[in-house]
């Protein structure tokens, strides 16, 4: 290390945000690009801590010691080179990664670890502002093999950028209007603004990868015809079915999933015109958002710029403990309370709590009904006489997702899936047909942006092995 003292002279320092009164006003980043000095003096808190848990928490085995020394050192190019060795999109996760490295890094013992994921987006924003991190990587050889990627999310972009990169013919068929997925249309602007997606993208395609929007497989390009025209195919659509709320009043109009309501404003945001019938405003609502996690926080952001008349978050879980447990001992990720830039912004937040009924007037809802839990035995129980009522005109379902979407596509490949309804793969990400593979929430189900681009960066080193042995593996396989 450059600095072996760094981090006993020098304290842990946030990375600034915008304030709340600025930032509620538009849809920009709410983050503040850190200046170089403070980013190298951060980096030189990185200890020479022997073995580097940092390893161990980033699913990507990003080389953290490497390129933080590299950036105290003011070698941001070197530094750049040794993220990007492991990471296709750094300028993803350093904005929308929770940092598991951080919870595993040595000095999170004492509530003090590296400012990673700042220092892994300071270097990724001056690779793209240089143009250094977004030289194209194209392939020395072409192996003329086909392979199709289903999906543009993280997990199907990464797959399909390491196969071109590998010599293969790829192919990306996304079903919306533009490329990526979940991070183009799940994740607001102000955590992604989508011209650093952009930017990946086009790298992408002087690369040689083909994508091919508007199209849906299962529908306009059948299973059959996908394993008839492709030598591989990767199955990265996602865990998009929803959990739903089957209680009274579900059908009433002002409920719906998270994800309906953010595409919409994402393409507000993009420039595109929403049917105003279809339309879900939180513009003078009260308005609650059902569970706890990412998805919820993110509604709660996108309702407090819309201008709701208020914003409240219900979870089904107890509040999390405001210090580490005993029973949670470093390094595991720490289960501790945590508030998010969204709900800083003013949602009102409430634990276990389970809601019971919508109520209507006139087909639309106007409250809920609820009653507090508690944990008992690891099940949910209800606490007798401790029934809530609470006013709402715009109720959003953020529960999480319950696996890959049945049917379609994967009914015509007849791929086999888990107990959970994932579809079911090898270590490689084979599925149970020959020439077909899973990759990102597809296979493990709903899962963070990091675990989907290293899950396809594995799958695409599977791929590319199985392809190289062809044709006499599929010969094997019948």
């Amino acid at each position: 290390m450059g600095d072996p003292k760094g981090f006993l002279k020098i304290p842990r320092v946030e990375e600034d945000e915008r304030s709340v009164e600025d930032r509620v006003r538009d849809w920009r980043e709410i983050v503040l690009a850190a200046a170089e000095v403070d980013v190298r003096a951060q980096a030189s808190r990185c200890m020479d801590c022997g073995i580097p848990f940092c390893h161990q928490g980033c699913p990507l085995g990003n080389l953290i010691p490497e390129w933080n020394d590299l950036v105290h050192k003011g070698k941001l190019a070197e530094a750049s080179r040794r993220l990007h060795a492991t990471n296709n999109f750094p300028e993803v996760t350093g904005r929308v990664c929770p940092a598991p490295c951080e919870a595993s890094c040595v000095l999170n013992i004492r509530d003090e670890p590296v400012t990673i994921k700042t220092i892994e987006r300071t270097i990724a924003d001056r690779a793209l502002a240089d143009g250094s991190g977004l030289a194209p990587q194209r392939a020395t050889a072409r192996t003329r093999k086909r392979v199709a990627v289903v999906g543009s999310g993280p997990a199907g972009l990464a797959a399909a950028q390491q196969l071109a990169r590998a010599g293969h013919d790829v192919v990306v068929l996304e079903r919306d209007d533009r490329i990526g997925g979940l991070l183009r249309y799940g994740i607001p602007d102000f955590k992604l603004e989508k011209h650093v997606l952009d930017a990946r993208i086009a790298q992408m395609r002087s690369e040689g990868v083909e994508f091919r929007v508007g199209v849906a497989a299962g529908l306009h390009v059948r299973g059959e015809q996908l394993l008839h025209e492709y030598d591989a195919v990767v199955l990265s659509t996602g865990a998009r079915a929803p959990r739903d709320l089957p209680i009274p009043g579900r059908d009433l109009r002002g409920v719906h999933f998270a994800m309906e309501y953010l595409v919409q404003q994402n393409r507000r945001v993009a420039g595109d015109e929403v049917d105003a019938a279809r339309a879900i405003v939180a513009t003078g609502k009260r308005v609650v958002v059902i569970g706890g996690g990412d998805t919820g926080s993110d509604c709660v952001g996108t309702a407090v710029r819309q201008g709701a008349r208020s914003v409240t978050q219900l979870e089904l879980m107890p509040k999390p403990a405001l210090v580490r447990l005993p029973s949670n001992p470093w390094p595991e990720w720490p289960l501790v309370l945590r508030t998010s830039s969204s709900q800083e912004e003013g949602a009102e937040r409430d634990w276990s709590v389970s809601t019971r009924a919508f109520r209507g007037e006139a087909g639309h809802v106007v409250g809920l009904e609820a009653v507090r839990v508690e944990l008992r035995a690891g099940k949910v129980a209800v606490l007798p006489g401790t029934e809530l009522s609470l006013p709402c005109e715009l109720a959003l379902l953020a529960m999480g997702f319950v696996g890959p979407e049945r049917g379609g596509l994967l009914e015509q490949l007849g791929v086999a899936l888990d107990a959970r309804g994932n579809v079911r793969t090898d270590a490689s990400g084979a599925t149970s047909v020959p020439g077909v593979y899973a990759a990102g929430d597809a296979a493990r189900g709903q899962s963070l942006v990091v675990w989907a681009i290293a899950d396809g960066r594995r799958i695409a080193a599977g791929v590319d092995a199985w392809l190289r042995r062809a044709p006499m593996a599929r010969a094997a396989n019948g």
